[in-house]
């Protein structure tokens, strides 16, 4: 029972490892498509390289023969004799040019493949959900990906030039080792088994390490940006936490360098003593010729050859041997590249850019969301209207799903249950990029650009990302325009300190900035503001809301505020408690109510008094 265990252990490993190898063939593809020219130059030199040793050692037996008939000759042939010895000269320096050949272009495809492969990444990304980004496996594929995958697939097939380079200089030592004696032939192939076997087995483990290990990589990544990114240092600093974070990050390399160590000293000691075998094997193999030299049986030339044949052939075994268990292991990390990339993705059928009924607006019906693993609903049962030129807003604590029903409009998410329709017409039938031109949004967590304050501007929309008109037009709509002309270089300025001469801004020129940006949609009709003024002052917050008004008087307005003193000129304010509508109305009519509205309401309003 014990043998068939074994026997089936050891056919699922070779099942394994044959499926694995299935990612050199893509990783060919990949490098060819690189650049034909660059893969074509490599394999002539690795052709040319493979058969030019062998040429070498064939040469150098016709000097020591040449060498020792002359002297047993009352006239010895020395012009010959120099002629060969500026042939092997003239064949050294072959190999050398052909090396630095291989070197050359395997540099140059480096470079290429590793932008191709980024560029694969970062396209793949561009295509998936806002979900996947936030499924932790999911990041973990996305970081192996980029930390390894790019430089894999020129790996393996350098890996497999060099396969190839080897098998090529083995068969030639082979066919001249064979006029010798097959045994010896024999004795050469398999000598290097029992490493290749070890190092194969120690690569596989090595992969595995890396697989388990990418979340606390992921953390040593997080708390390097903690303590060294501008945006984490004043808090680490303030509250005294860079000591702990540091602690943090060393005892995660102590968990992962006791492992390392241990796979590092197991992979080197078993290697020495596998390695025992070649290095006895050539040995012998070497008593053996000499002693046959000795006998007569062979002329002193053919025992030089044959010993630099058995020797080079001995590290030819070893490099192929070496050659395949990389690229065994070149297709255990091409494999996350693959499994990343092959990510499946919703595929979006909708294609209108038009709805029938443009007089209906936005609609919610009964709409339900739940996040993946969550037990609760974020969202239950949301019924809503807003018109053309209607504003709402939407009121809750934290946490209640409030920029989750936003997200759901721009279809950053879909819904669980329920539909959204807009201009009478489900989302799910919208192409999705026509109904983003349709919004203009600001997230509470906009971005703040490393860009100029331009293109940090532009960027609201990507057509006009370059129209400095379209800019200014925006800033001043969004009220960031009076301080952008007393920047230096105006809306060329760089912002952000990341790059040299950027300038930083405050929280509330950030949020104009931002607002700006939602404006640079000329043509959206729908305007989402998720807490948009939380870092401006009283002053401030209600200029740009009474701006905000008169700019947007014909669109559909969204406003997600804690701040009452901005939510209450709304049309309709709705009330969201624990992912349902509590309350709906205008202002006055929830105060009369005196529920939840009025209750948080007068707190607030308890606090300026």
């Amino acid at each position: 029972m014990a043998d068939n265990n074994n026997n089936n252990t050891d056919a699922g490993f070779l099942r394994r490892a044959l499926g694995v190898f299935g990612y050199s063939r893509r990783a060919v593809e990949l490098v060819w498509t690189t650049s034909r020219p660059l893969t074509v130059t490599l394999g002539l030199l690795t052709l040319v390289g493979g058969v030019l040793p062998a040429v070498i050692a064939y040469i150098g037996k016709l000097i020591v023969d040449g060498v020792v008939a002359a002297s047993q000759a009352v006239e010895p042939d020395i012009t010959g004799i120099l002629w060969l010895v500026a042939l092997e000269a003239a064949v050294v320096i072959a190999v050398a040019a052909t090396q630095r050949g291989i070197s050359a272009s395997q540099s140059l495809l480096r470079a290429l493949l590793g932008q191709r492969v980024n560029v694969m990444i970062l396209e793949k990304a561009m295509t998936l959900e806002l979900s996947h980004f936030e499924d932790s496996e999911f990041y973990d594929k996305l970081t192996q990906a980029r930390r390894e995958a790019s430089s894999r697939p020129l790996s393996l097939v350098t890996k497999t030039f060099g396969l190839i380079q080897n098998a090529i200089s083995l068969t030639s030592f082979s066919i001249l080792l064979f006029a010798f004696s097959p045994w010896a032939v024999l004795i050469l192939l398999l000598a290097g088994l029992p490493s290749f076997f070890a190092e194969a087995k120690f690569s596989g483990d090595a992969f595995r390490m890396f697989r388990w290990r990418s979340p606390e990589r992921r953390m040593q990544l997080y708390l390097e940006t903690v303590i060294a990114r501008e945006d984490g240092v004043k808090e680490v600093k303030l509250f005294q936490l860079g000591r702990r974070l540091l602690q943090r990050y060393n005892d995660i390399f102590e968990r992962l360098f006791v492992e390392d160590r241990r796979l590092t000293v197991r992979r080197d000691v078993w290697g020495f003593v596998l390695g025992l075998i070649s290095t006895a094997a050539l040995y012998a193999a070497y008593g053996w010729i000499v002693v046959t030299t000795i006998a007569g049986v062979i002329t002193l030339g053919a025992m030089t050859m044959y010993l630099v044949l058995f020797r080079q052939g001995q590290s030819a075994v070893s490099a192929i041997l070496t050659s395949v268990s990389g690229m065994y292991e070149d297709n255990l990390y091409l494999s996350t590249l693959y499994e990343y990339l092959e990510q499946p993705v919703p595929t979006r059928l909708g294609d209108a850019v038009h709805g029938p009924d443009p007089g209906r607006g936005l609609e919610f019906e009964n709409v339900s969301f739940s996040y993946a693993g969550a037990k609760e609903k974020a969202l239950k049962g949301i019924n809503l209207q807003i018109k053309p030129g209607e504003s709402l807003a939407l009121v809750g604590e934290n946490g209640s799903g409030k920029t989750t029903l936003i997200k759901l409009l721009t279809r950053l998410y879909e819904p669980t249950e329920g539909r959204i329709l807009l201009d009478g017409l489900d989302l799910q039938e919208w192409d999705v990029e026509a109904l983003r031109q349709r919004v203009g949004v600001i997230f509470q967590d906009f971005g703040r650009y490393q860009f100029s304050v331009g293109e940090n501007i532009g960027a609201g929309d990507v057509r006009h990302i370059d129209d400095r008109e379209r800019w200014e037009t925006a800033a001043t709509t969004g009220l960031a325009a009076p301080f952008i002309e007393d920047m230096p270089d105006s809306y060329e300025t760089q912002l952000g300190r990341w790059f040299k001469g950027g300038r930083e801004l405050s929280g509330g020129q950030w949020q104009k900035i931002a607002l700006s940006r939602a404006f640079m949609r000329s043509d959206a009709d729908i305007l989402v503001l998720d807490e948009p003024t939380a870092a401006m002052d009283a002053s401030s917050e209600a200029e740009v809301f009474e701006h905000f008004r008169t700019a947007s008087s014909s669109k559909m307005t969204i406003l997600i505020s804690h701040r009452f003193s901005t939510v209450r000129a709304a049309a309709q304010i709705v009330v969201i408690h624990q992912g349902e509508i509590l309350e709906r109305g205008d202002h006055e009519s929830l105060l009369a109510a005196d529920g939840q509205y009025a209750h948080l309401f007068k707190l607030q309003a308890k606090g300026y008094q």
